[in-house]
């Protein structure tokens, strides 16, 4: 499986630069006296266009589709973000872009695909694997109109695109004059880990790398355990929508055992608490997805005590109905 080259995620993220913006790299004293690091900084992806990281990936995946691939358009499958994300990427270079996502996503993130006027084909799965269900159909679909299928985070290039949060926070981290001895990063099929991981890997390699999963949809800590591809069984649903892939791609899981990731995982309680403390101490709406790396600093599972931290937080993509209810319930 190919795996991207640092020269290759400099290309990508020179190009998605231009339709993306920089989110801050966030110094938090409190995260640090609280879990005894002695600096903690917060990637704030949630802050990111269409309120996530995935548009690094899918405008980058776009860029490589031929002139008559561009007219026909594309369709993916996703539970959300990348479905935003990909959403506003075809917006923005005029791509039709098809999404099919799961009839019990989140009701915020299908309205807001149709808001960046994607096409949402939306999908019963009842006791399948959600994602297995929706594959089939963005399947058919492209098999019916011709449309390009694309990958939410089985692809090198998705990989490679969204490499640009890690680069991003490099740079920042070199403005402070510090580096970072952990970094903590959600994941879900391990499109994003995969590049950030391989960015750190390049130009940080001292740096260890902990991809955060919610428990029973760990697959890929269980699969870089183990040194190959593992399938977690179909279990109980976690609050964490974004992150239930049953197992990691192909391309993600080399881009990680390249670079070296270890496996983290947190229970649901965990993020909830993780929401809260985002609102309450960094001013940050996350979603329960893109705060469980947050949830894996707080949890005290890697002994942080004067290290220098990063915690990606990748989401924010939220109902009010649903932000309130989950931190509510902490």
């Amino acid at each position: 499986m190919n795996v991207p080259s640092l020269d290759h995620l400099k290309r990508a993220y020179a190009e998605t630069s231009k339709a993306t913006q920089i989110t801050p790299l966030l110094e938090s004293r409190p995260l640090a006296r609280l879990t005894g690091a002695k600096q903690v900084f917060v990637k704030p992806e949630s802050l990111q266009w269409a309120g996530s990281f995935k548009i690094r990936g899918a405008y980058w995946r776009l860029l490589k589709l031929t002139d008559a691939e561009r007219r026909t358009g594309v369709v993916a499958y996703s539970s959300g973000n990348f479905a935003q994300g990909l959403a506003a990427a075809g917006e923005a270079l005029g791509i039709p872009v098809t999404i099919v996502m799961p009839i019990d996503a989140p009701k915020a993130k299908s309205d807001a695909t149709r808001g960046y006027g994607a096409t949402v084909i939306q999908t019963e799965h009842g006791e399948r694997a959600r994602e297995e269900v929706a594959l089939e159909k963005a399947r058919e679909i492209s098999a019916e109109q011709g449309l390009v299928l694309l990958h939410p985070f089985d692809d090198p290039e998705i990989v490679a695109g969204q490499a640009g949060a890690g680069l991003e926070a490099l740079d920042q981290l070199a403005d402070y004059g510090a580096e970072a001895d952990i970094v903590f990063c959600p994941v879900g099929g391990g499109g994003l880990i995969g590049g950030v991981a391989l960015a750190f890997h390049y130009c940080s390699p001292q740096t260890a790398i902990y991809g955060v999963e919610p428990e029973g949809f760990n697959g890929m800590g269980v699969s870089l355990a183990r040194g190959e591809i593992e399938t977690m069984p179909l279990g109980a649903p976690s609050i964490c929508d974004g992150l239930m892939a049953r197992r990691p791609g192909d391309a993600p899981f080399a881009a990680v055992s390249a670079a070296g990731v270890r496996g983290l995982a947190v229970r649901d309680d965990e993020v909830r608490a993780a929401m809260k403390f985002a609102f309450e101490r960094l001013k940050l709406v996350l979603e329960p997805s893109g705060a469980s790396a947050l949830a894996a600093a707080l949890s005290g599972k890697v002994d942080v005590a004067d290290r220098t931290v990063v915690v990606v937080a990748t989401g924010g993509n939220v109902s009010l109905a649903d932000y309130m209810k989950h931190i509510s319930d902490t």
